[in-house]
């Protein structure tokens, strides 16, 4: 069970809240148990005693004046107070949970999330961890508390005869056997229903993301197949788990309905022959209630622990994710750039099993120099500048910022000092000013204008609905191309990295978008060390370095005037798009 040893660590700093609660249910269990006590005085101090009219009334008085004190004074604030701190335990080691595995997505490495569907992360991170708050309010707290139920209810009951409780007790260990035969595979049922709804989800998740694709290529009846397919496989996991919990609970409950019938006939017999009073024997059979209620539940609550023990499983094989980028233990914080960088030797490949996308490159950058990296798509271009910031690490050579190994330093405060604009910025579906503040959180309203202005976005955001405070939704979707590019050049000017990196930030947008872009572009990229990669060759005739990027290696650099008079692959593809 190292599942469960792993998830106490989450619940350790709460002990002293989960033993006040138990104490407070001991109590709120407990009173109930005063019932068929009340009806044994009732039956015979009471109704048979030999006593007067008036003597009967006023015990009756005295003794239900205490009962509906102690039911309806004690009880409420007690079960009021046991529910709070149960939920407020079980609410905040989710939050811890919770918070921990934020923390280890974003860590993981960009090679986990290629592999792995978003949906599917959510499911174990919102579904799993949920399913797990069971172990904490059954596990940790109920189960104890029906077990108490039992010792203190079958205790009384001995004290009020030895062989009736011996036969009311008798079915325990069948009960036992057959808890122990059927939950070892309901546990792997319930991980596998678990597993098949998280790639419902991730599917659900894909699709819903990509819905304007499936409009657009009338693909609804191909996809509601394909989901279907996975829904298919859901609903049969759920049906092997429920066939299974079912034959759990029709043998389990059985064995439980049987213990009652066994102390009814027995206790009936030992009444007939005056062995016990009348009062004994309702109230033996009242107790035959409280014990085996609890014992009911106890397999309601196998059930459930079951089910969180299996969601524990996947919460943990996800948290156990290795990171692929780790700082070494003697990195250090990068403080002051340069701009200098050096690929030395740069080989690269996304998996073990796969051909190398980067074979040796060595290129040296200039500080403050923009270098454009230029060929045809799939040469590798975007790998290698995908490796400045350490989205991956290189599988051969190393890379040099201002000297030193770019790995000798914290990869936080490494990527702090590089701002990226993509072809495809992720846009948070919250206001244009939280999504320029992504580029520096601490800075103020009027920083923020400035570095908009700078990106040629103060105009059409001042335009908006409610300006800078209008909400984009999701990635952005409320903004045209070329406004949701200036919105990310604002960031990253608010940001104001020594490097830059631009990846075909201006392809596919109209003219007059691209113009201010490429404006913005050239303000941005003064006084910077500068990596454009590009297929327009007309954005870059002004870098001071221009790299042709070929099937994973550099085949040609110089300035665009030293490559067109060499008349190599630069020189095609320029003359070509000229033509074009």
């Amino acid at each position: 069970m190292d599942s469960i040893k792993r998830y106490l660590e989450f619940v350790k700093p709460y002990k002293m809240q989960i033993v006040w609660t138990i104490l407070i249910g001991l109590l709120k269990f407990g009173i109930p148990l005063l019932t068929p006590l009340i009806l044994k005085v009732v039956v015979d101090d009471i109704i048979q005693a030999d006593l007067s009219m008036a003597d009967k009334k006023e015990k009756l008085y005295y003794l239900m004046g205490g009962a509906f004190f102690v039911f309806v004074v004690l009880r409420p604030p007690i079960e009021y107070l046991r529910q709070y701190y149960a939920q407020w335990v079980g609410s905040k080691i989710l939050y811890d949970i919770r918070d921990r595995l934020f923390d280890h997505i974003q860590k993981l490495s960009l090679r986990f999330y290629s592999n792995n569907k978003s949906g599917e992360v959510i499911s174990r991170v919102i579904h799993d961890v949920e399913q797990t708050k069971t172990f904490v309010i059954t596990g940790l707290m109920n189960v104890w508390l029906d077990m108490a139920t039992i010792i203190i209810a079958a205790a009384i009951m001995f004290s009020m005869d030895v062989w009736l409780t011996v036969v009311a007790l008798s079915m325990l260990p069948f009960y036992g056997l057959s808890v122990k035969f059927f939950y070892a595979r309901l546990r792997k049922l319930t991980k596998d229903r678990s597993q098949a709804l998280a790639e419902v989800q991730g599917h659900l998740h894909e699709r819903v993301q990509g819905i304007s694709v499936i409009r657009s290529f009338a693909l609804e009846e191909h996809e509601q197949q394909q989901f279907d397919r996975r829904n298919r496989n859901f609903l049969d996991r759920a049906m092997d788990h429920t066939i299974w919990n079912a034959k759990t609970f029709s043998v389990v409950n059985t064995i439980t309905d049987i213990a009652p019938l066994l102390v009814i006939g027995f206790a009936a017999y030992e009444a007939l022959k005056g062995d016990i009073t009348l009062g004994s024997l309702v109230a033996f059979v009242g107790y035959m209630d409280r014990l085996y209620n609890p014992l009911r539940r106890l397999v309601n609550s196998s059930t459930t622990l079951t089910q969180s023990i299996a969601s524990m499983d996947r919460m943990f094989e996800f948290m156990d994710e290795e990171y692929d980028i780790v700082d070494k233990p003697d990195a250090r914080p990068l403080h002051h750039v340069k701009g200098e960088v050096t690929f030395d030797k740069v080989s690269f490949r996304y998996n073990e099993d796969e051909p190398d996308v980067l074979k040796q490159i060595s290129l040296k950058i200039e500080a403050g120099d923009t270098v454009a990296l230029v060929g045809m798509s799939g040469g590798g271009k975007s790998s290698l500048v995908g490796l400045l910031p350490r989205f991956y690490d290189v599988t051969g050579g190393s890379i040099l910022l201002d000297g030193k190994d770019i790995r000798s330093y914290q990869v936080r405060t490494l990527r702090d000092k590089i701002g990226m604009v993509l072809q495809d910025n992720i846009l948070f579906s919250e206001s244009v000013k939280a999504n320029i503040l992504m580029g520096n959180p601490e800075a103020t309203g009027e920083e923020v204008i400035a570095a908009a202005k700078a990106a040629n976005a103060h105009e059409f955001i001042s335009s908006l609905p409610e300006g800078y405070d209008t909400k984009i939704g999701e990635r952005g979707v409320k903004l045209s191309g070329g406004q949701k590019q200036r919105v990310a050049i604002a960031r990253v000017f608010l940001k104001n990295p020594p490097i830059l990196v631009l990846d075909e930030a201006t392809s596919a947008l109209d003219l007059e978008s691209e113009h201010l872009i490429q404006e913005a572009l050239e303000k941005l990229a003064k006084d910077r060390t500068t990596f454009i990669v590009a297929h327009r060759l007309a954005t870059i005739t002004h870098a001071d370095k221009i790299v042709v990027v070929e099937h994973g290696g550099i085949t040609e650099s110089g300035t665009h005037q030293e490559l067109m008079e060499r008349k190599g692959s630069y020189y095609d593809l320029f003359t070509v798009q000229q033509l074009d």
